[in-house]
């Protein structure tokens, strides 16, 4: 069942991406496929259970494929969507202002 979308599309942008945790996660994975572990180091102090949380409601979103491989201990790999990858010229654009930020008031 399809989830029913704000009207503005600000609204529906941040719906998907508000949480803090979430924009790590795609600004890690635009480099290509991370498997669990590399991502909770690459993002930084995200627990495990948030982690998880995170990527279960990314990929119910359609930003995120996860992989399965059926080896011993288990692998798992996470990888941007098409839709995903359409988020880079968001994450750029909020890397030039912070970058800006930082300059004028360091």
């Amino acid at each position: 069942m399809k989830q029913e979308l704000p009207a503005c599309p600000v609204e529906t942008t941040l719906m998907l991406i508000s949480d803090r945790w979430k924009v790590l996660i795609v600004r890690d994975l635009l480099t290509g496929t991370k498997r669990f572990g590399e991502l909770k180091k690459s993002v930084g102090t995200i627990s495990q259970k948030v982690l998880t949380s995170n990527l279960r409601d990314m990929e119910e979103s359609g930003l995120v494929t996860r992989k399965v491989y059926a080896e011993v201990p288990p692998r798992v790999e996470y990888t941007l969507t098409e839709t995903g990858y359409s988020l880079k010229p968001i994450l750029d654009a909020m890397d030039a202002w912070g970058t800006e930020y930082k300059a004028k008031n360091a």
